[in-house]
């Protein structure tokens, strides 16, 4: 049966639970017709434009 040869040391352990797991925010931009929030690279769900074209049809209300 495996059995470690030496304890692990408190600063290897804590670096395997640092903040480099955590979940990060998702990177979100401005968009340049509506002036809403969306993902960068992605068509607008505000307005449904991408690179100045409109791609989906949105209703006016």
């Amino acid at each position: 049966m495996a059995v470690p040869k030496r304890k692990t040391s408190k600063a290897r352990r804590d670096k395997r639970r640092s903040s480099v797991w955590k979940a990060k925010a998702p990177t979100l931009v401005e968009c340049p017709n509506c002036h809403g929030f969306m993902a960068p690279h992605k068509v607008c769900a505000n307005c449904g434009y991408y690179n100045g074209e409109e791609i989906i049809k949105k209703d006016e209300d």
